[in-house]
């Protein structure tokens, strides 16, 4: 066997093993983050049931300087709706579903780097004079992520992102 023949052999048997391993991960995915911030579910509730207010502690509105940012639908609340496209952060669609003293939900559509459809959730729960925001995000794993979750932890890098968001809305939401 010649060594091109052994490297070409040994570069099929990897991307078998990618693709093997990359269809044993679950079908669905589940991440989720959560802190407690010293202020009303209201006053936190105002910061992710508008759009506008996100430019203020999401992680990835600081990716891109010319981030492309288009808001429509009712201006807080169920309706509100805000789309994205940035060299570096790709581009997508967020719609609030579903706003309760509780909670908001959200569905977000990524249009780039990949397709795929998910649900994020925000939870408000009391804690004292405090409340407990959990954040989550959810959704099939489509190939694409399954492929990237054979080399790395997909968990702990939207897990960081959503602890920065959840740190600088604490702070925001703190300040007097």
């Amino acid at each position: 066997m010649s060594a091109l023949t052994i490297v070409g052999l040994a570069v099929v048997a990897f991307i078998a093993l990618v693709l093997i391993l990359a269809m044993m991960k679950p079908a669905d995915f589940k991440y989720e983050r959560s802190t407690t911030i010293n202020a009303s579910a209201e006053r936190i509730a105002a910061l992710v049931n508008n759009f506008h207010e996100w430019t203020r502690w999401s992680p990835w509105e600081k990716l891109d300087a010319n981030l492309k940012r288009e808001y429509g639908g009712a201006e807080s609340g169920v309706g509100a709706a805000y789309t994205w496209d940035g060299r570096k952060s790709g581009a997508g669609r967020m719609e609030i579903t579903n706003v309760q003293a509780s909670g908001t939900d959200i569905n977000l559509d990524f249009e780039r780097p990949f397709k795929a459809h998910n649900l994020t959730r925000f939870r408000f729960q009391p804690a004292g004079a405090a409340t407990r925001v959990v954040w989550t995000m959810e959704g099939q794993n489509i190939f694409m992520g399954k492929v990237m979750g054979v080399f790395m932890s997909m968990d702990k890098m939207i897990g960081k992102s959503f602890e920065e968001g959840l740190a600088s809305m604490k702070t925001i939401a703190e300040q007097r």
